[in-house]
């Protein structure tokens, strides 16, 4: 039996069943035409043709009272119907897409953290058109507010850009990740405009990891975006959009965790026994290596005088030896102060 074939005769039989079950009958019915994928658009004509029919084969002579009163009755009983129907055809629309989320879900994470079985995450990586043993970019997205329904519109909008199976987008642990097919070209800038779109300016910000082959190497590129936002924080970088290959040096710092309390504790030390204590001059030093050693730049941002950055830049020199005008010291200042912001010190 054809789908429109059973339709058109159980929408028919609707109006058969005794009117106790009547309205359960229609809501199954439209549940198995959604599940049958049929468009609404066919349920709800089914319904008002069989009503039509209905109306033909049963309709006697009689009084115009009579005649409306029982129009009144077959319309009441095909409003109900067709009430029930609807609902049911959305209510089992919405579970079957709850059930494909969470499916979605669980193996974007199994992807993230390689650690499913190979052989079934292939198998489940099929269905969404990514092929493992491709090279991909993951980006992270964080914001205060984000929600289920922003990252459905931006998986959406991605999708429609750049074809299915060339992201992949879901909310994760209050950040929106994306699966990027390797080598797409403006995923970062379209992702950024969505977000300016959902959340206006100056309210997220975005990592992008390297370019990474295999399953393995999706779990790498999220680290790295991952651990690129958490760096920006740190260091309060206000960029938009960050990628993981400009700030690779910040891995590298604290890669030996000893070594990089050491030099900020040996050079930045002494600026603990200043008056005022030391933070004044961490901030002067960070902004002035912010603006690349412009005094001017620098004492504009920081609401100060020229000759007042002078002072403390000469008084860094006084206590630590250090002096950020001094090319052969400059290095070590700097990257004593980054070690010092990625550290928290001196709190």
């Amino acid at each position: 039996m054809s789908e429109d074939t059973w339709l058109v005769a159980d929408c028919q039989n609707l109006l058969s069943v005794p009117a106790s079950a009547r309205r359960q009958a229609a809501v199954n019915l439209g549940a198995r035409a959604a599940d049958d994928g049929l468009k609404l658009r066919e349920l709800v004509t089914s319904l008002l043709d069989a009503t039509t029919a209905h109306w033909s084969a049963t309709s006697v002579e009689g009084t115009a009272t009579a005649v409306h009163a029982r129009a009144e009755t077959l319309l009441d009983a095909a409003r109900v119907l067709l009430t029930a129907a609807v609902d049911g055809y959305t209510r089992q629309n919405r579970a079957e897409l709850d059930r494909h989320d969470t499916e979605r879900v669980a193996f974007i994470n199994d992807l993230l953290t390689g650690r499913a079985d190979p052989g079934g995450l292939a198998e489940r990586a099929h269905r969404y058109g990514i092929r493992l043993s491709a090279t991909h970019t993951v980006l992270i997205a964080r914001a205060a507010n984000l929600t289920p329904g922003i990252t459905y519109r931006v998986d959406a909008a991605l999708a429609a850009r750049f074809g299915e199976g060339n992201t992949l987008t879901t909310l994760r642990d209050g950040d929106v990740v994306c699966i990027s097919a390797g080598g797409l070209r403006g995923i970062a800038a379209e992702l950024a405009h969505l977000l300016l779109t959902e959340l206006g300016a100056g309210t997220w910000q975005i990592a992008v990891g390297r370019t990474q082959p295999g399953v393995h190497g999706l779990a790498t590129s999220l680290e790295e975006a991952r651990h690129t936002l958490d760096h920006a924080a740190k260091l309060g970088f206000t960029t938009p959009v960050l990628n993981a290959a400009d700030l690779l040096v910040f891995p590298v710092l604290l890669r030996d965790r000893d070594a990089i309390t050491d030099l900020v504790t040996t050079v930045l030390g002494p600026l603990t026994t200043a008056r005022g204590g030391v933070e004044p001059y961490l901030e002067t030093l960070s902004v002035l290596f912010d603006n690349q050693g412009n005094h001017t730049a620098t004492a504009r941002q920081l609401h100060l005088s020229v000759r007042a950055v002078t002072y403390r830049l000469d008084r860094i020199r006084d206590l630590t030896g250090y002096h950020p005008g001094e090319p052969t010291q400059r290095f070590t200042l700097q990257a004593a102060v980054l070690g010092a912001r990625l550290l928290g010190w001196p709190s």
